[in-house]
């Protein structure tokens, strides 16, 4: 894979599938989006006490899921890794689309999406939100930086350079988004400092699994089989990684006095979170991929990538949906030492079902990073070609 050359998409079954798809599904989530908007969050799930509904679970997958996705082109140029160089530039678009996408939906489920710019002129030093704003832009620019170094060979000479910031930044931006959990101190769930390490360890095999469906649908055949197999072992060992860390912080709030009834209703309670964590995150989401992407299942290469990578962002929708709603929807303490029940559900453990609409805003997050791959697919020479 020395010396590779490149070429734009063209336009193939999956070119013109994908367009359809991330228009069509585009359109929906502007309808939900609006009837959100205009009506008001009383026609979704969320309450006053789950005020994180399902536009943010699939949000923030997106956002954390960005920054693995940069693993790729990271390998290659800072670790400089010959084999993965020719896949760097699809791995930056990547990532630059999935942490659009989740932005979108971040700004349109907070009501008030007119509101960005107070929010970009006007910072608050002291909140964990108002730094991840610096980090999700500085994430663009440096990830657009670094493809531009890639694209252009009179700035090739800067492609380690810029490589080593976007990594950088990459793994501040995802310890941040973690950090919004881990300083939540009225959230048991949430207040543990290793939030933000699992969320980077999470983030790797959840990037990888979004740019291995990339390339199973548009890399062509001989070029996939050439990457297949060293991406695959890379995926086996980030699942494995991302499945470890996710048992210690599970140990870690069994382990804490206070958090340990939390442990008991995520884990151990009548509701759908003990079948997330205990089945379709460790089963579909770790397991079943990488069963799918060892074994002579007879698939062929891009059926396998596809495939399993569709698990595992399934498994880690799950696992996200547990913590962030789980842990809402999980009674605050009020006072230390003492329970508090009252008419506004004080105390009490409460249901969140999603709504139609809720989905509906959600799932635009993915059209849109579908659209902006698709785009410069088609616009710029990154998919590369066997000689």
């Amino acid at each position: 894979m020395s010396s590779p050359r490149y070429q734009t998409l063209t336009s193939s079954p999956a070119f013109l599938a994908s367009l359809i798809i991330g228009f069509v599904v585009l359109g929906i989530a502007a309808i939900g989006a609006f009837n959100m908007e205009h009506e008001g969050h009383y026609i979704t799930g969320m309450s006053n006490q789950v005020v994180w509904g399902m536009p943010h679970v699939l949000a923030i997958f997106l956002i954390v899921s960005a920054s693995g996705a940069l693993n790729i082109a990271s390998i290659a140029s800072v670790f400089n890794k010959d084999f993965y160089k020719p896949l760097a530039r699809l791995s930056a678009v990547v990532a630059i689309a999935l942490l659009v996408g989740g932005l979108a939906v971040i700004l349109l489920d907070l009501g008030r999406p007119d509101r960005l710019l107070i929010a970009m002129t006007h910072y608050n030093f002291r909140s964990i939100f108002a730094w991840n704003i610096i980090l999700y832009t500085g994430f663009i620019g440096l990830a657009g930086v670094y493809l531009w170094t890639m694209l252009d060979w009179q700035m090739e000479q800067f492609k380690r350079a810029a490589g080593i910031a976007a990594f950088s930044w990459r793994l501040i931006l995802t310890a941040g988004t973690g950090s919004i959990f881990g300083v939540l101190v009225a959230r048991e769930a949430y207040q543990i400092a290793i939030m933000g390490p699992m969320f980077i360890v999470l983030s790797l095999g959840y990037g990888q699994a979004f740019y291995m469906i990339v390339i199973g649908l548009f890399m062509d055949n001989k070029q996939l089989s050439e990457v297949s197999k060293r991406l695959s072992r890379l995926m086996g060992v980030m699942i494995m990684c991302g499945l470890a860390v996710s048992v210690i912080y599970h140990l870690s709030n069994w382990f804490l006095f206070d958090a340990r009834q939390f442990e008991l209703y995520l884990l151990n309670s009548e509701t759908i979170f003990p079948i997330l964590l205990w089945g379709i995150h460790p089963v579909i989401g770790c397991i079943l991929p990488i069963w799918l992407l060892r074994s002579g299942s007879g698939l062929a290469d891009s059926q396998k990538l596809t495939l399993s990578g569709i698990l595992v962002i399934i498994g880690g929708i799950s696992q996200f949906y547990a913590l962030v709603i789980g842990g809402q929807s999980f009674p605050m303490p009020l006072v230390e030492g003492y329970s508090a029940t009252s008419s506004f559900f004080d105390g009490a453990i409460v249901s969140y079902t999603p709504s139609l609409w809720e989905l509906m805003l959600g799932s635009g997050g993915f059209a849109i990073a579908l659209l902006l791959i698709v785009f410069c697919l088609r616009l710029f020479r990154l998919l590369p070609v066997s000689k």
